[in-house]
């Protein structure tokens, strides 16, 4: 690598540029989203790009409709461990190997799975010859990975171990059944287990790879120091040795659930409380009113309705949150607080009452218009560097959302108006279908003399 003291105060200098464009944003000056080129690759792959010479860097990430919804009936985490094991070996290069090639370019490799997608993302310099060698072995790592039996054993055994672990803790098994009750046998409410860690075989994994890593499933967003040209050629090189496969097959809408509250018994002291239902997918028509509308009544933090009445009024709890989480298909609205277990039954009420009040009247002016303000003058610092940008970019192309989305952000959410909250918000949160899910507490409950309730209890709507 050439004169290395140059590059880190080129570094250095862009950065200081991006954070003073970011600054200049957050006070109120709009300034334009990225100008996102699309095309289609000759593989089948749809390639979304932006061309940003701040910094002598270039950010891909290559998506995949291959995330957790689509594990096989009862093979719940293959999913993640074929995204896993994809740096465990290739045709000609072992796990070993495959880091050291790494360190020698300095690309960072990276990547992770959700219930929708899996990725692999490489960070790398945009010189010629360290961004071929990063790009080549992400490349080899896509389309080439074989699944090494032995590392396949030792990251099963690591999943069990940490699986097991997470099971003796009052907010993992509240947020399972949360899981579990809201989405049934939904695709999104498949949950990993230990006996489904176990039964998955390597013919599995290999499989789902063949099946799911295919170009014309794959998104490719590239960001950075490179030309069309050079992009264009980067999709093709990441894409071209996988197979041509199909598009993904659309997910079925979640049913909505009965309503619920549904109490876990355990030891702990503090009791977690979690409270939803699906919610909205990433293209929803009510997107914007439901996203601005929770930044009132749960997101926005310290300023928001539920941290109000009940952490500062009452001090049920040190945080409480709302949010949506949008998906391919709904994603779940969820409230969540942990409290002690002797005022747990206090605490939902109260956060009930919250949300109830929320629903049936919306945001005062003001409220809506601090929501607003902070929403849009916030905006610039989730674009302040390539990371950023990439993570966005590839969200619109994953999810085919409009080129222009990032651009039409601020204008779409200073619209929302107090009727359109109120609206969407009475029309998706139903109380009828709103699951309440209560895990640990007993400690306290019993240290106070408390009753503890019931075990589990279905309630009708109201």
């Amino acid at each position: 690598m050439k004169n290395p003291t140059a590059l880190i105060r080129k570094i250095a200098s862009a950065r200081a540029t991006l954070f003073a464009l970011a600054a200049f944003t957050s006070l109120g000056t709009a300034i334009a989203g990225p100008d996102i080129q699309h095309w289609t690759a000759p593989t089948g792959a749809r390639v979304f790009f932006v061309e940003s010479h701040a910094l002598p860097l270039v950010d891909v990430q290559v998506t995949f409709a291959a995330g957790g919804a689509l594990d096989p009936a009862g093979a719940a985490g293959v999913a993640s461990l074929t995204r896993s094991l994809l740096d465990a070996g290739t045709e000609s290069l072992n796990e070993q190997q495959i880091a050291e090639r790494i360190a020698d370019t300095g690309a960072r490799i990276g990547g992770g799975t959700d219930k929708d997608m899996a990725s692999l993302s490489v960070r790398t310099l945009s010189s010629e010859a360290e961004r071929d060698a990063a790009i080549g072995l992400a490349a080899r790592l896509l389309a080439k990975p074989t699944f090494p039996a032995e590392i396949l054993e030792r990251e099963r055994a690591r999943s069990i171990a940490g699986l097991r672990d997470a099971l003796t803790r009052p907010d993992t098994l509240a947020a399972r059944s949360f899981t579990r009750a809201i989405y049934g046998d939904h695709p999104y409410g498949r949950l990993v287990t230990v006996e489904s860690l176990q039964r998955i075989t390597r013919d599995q994994i290999e499989a789902f790879h063949q099946a799911h890593y295919t170009a014309l499933a794959a998104s490719v967003a590239i960001v950075g120091d490179v030309s069309r040209d050079q992009a264009e050629r980067i999709a093709v090189r990441l894409t071209e040795a996988l197979p041509a496969g199909t598009p993904p097959a659309p997910l079925p809408s979640p049913q909505l659930p009965p309503r619920l509250i549904e109490h876990i018994e355990h030891p702990s002291a503090q009791a977690h409380i979690l409270m939803g239902m699906p919610g909205i997918s990433r293209d929803d028509p009510d997107y914007f009113p439901l996203v601005v509308g929770n930044y009132v009544l749960g997101g926005g933090g310290f300023v928001s309705r539920l941290t109000k009445e009940v952490r500062e009024k009452r001090g049920f709890a040190y945080s409480v949150f709302s949010s949506f989480q949008p998906l391919r298909v709904a994603g779940p609205f969820e409230i969540g607080l942990q409290t002690r277990g002797s005022q747990a039954k206090e605490a939902r009420q109260v956060t009930q009452a919250v949300l109830d009040d929320f629903i049936a009247a919306g945001p005062t002016a003001e409220e809506l218009q601090a929501a607003r303000d902070n929403l849009i003058n916030g905006f610039g610092l989730r674009l302040d560097s390539n990371r950023k940008i990439l993570d966005y970019v590839a969200m619109i192309g994953f999810y085919g959302l409009p080129l222009d989305w990032l651009d039409t952000y601020p204008k779409r959410v200073a619209e929302v108006t107090v009727e359109a909250v109120r609206d969407a918000f009475s029309r998706r949160i139903r109380d009828e279908h709103l699951v309440t899910v209560v895990a640990g507490g007993d400690g306290d409950v019993a240290a106070n003399g408390r009753e503890r309730a019931p075990a589990a209890k279905a309630e009708p709507a109201n």
